[in-house]
């Protein structure tokens, strides 16, 4: 069974849901002010409508879990962009790794 309308989120062109920040901030259990704050300190940079509303996707809400989670155990926001870097790095060089190791095999 189907959600009505009024409930489903918007989609994004990729077919994934948008959040008005205000869902985001209740799935992430988190305030909007925070969110606002991750978005100026660079944790987090949402999409944008041409009006300038923030539009949280799926991805975005896991991070903000992330976020929250990194903060659980003990982190500044400035530990919190650090560890976020590191994983992206990490994350980058993975997939490099897989590439490389794919082409050897061909």
């Amino acid at each position: 069974m189907s959600e009505p309308p009024s409930v489903r989120a918007p989609q994004a062109p990729s077919g994934r849901a948008l959040y008005a920040i205000s869902v985001a901030a209740q799935l992430a259990g988190t305030g909007q002010q925070n969110i606002r704050l991750y978005e100026t300190r660079g944790l987090l940079r949402p999409a944008r409508t041409s009006g300038g509303t923030r539009q949280y996707s799926d991805a975005d809400i896991a991070i903000l879990l992330h976020i929250g989670e990194l903060l659980e155990q003990g982190l500044n926001l400035a530990g919190v962009a650090k560890v976020l870097e590191l994983e992206a790095a990490n994350a980058k060089l993975r997939r490099a790794l897989k590439r490389e190791r794919s082409l050897r095999e061909h």
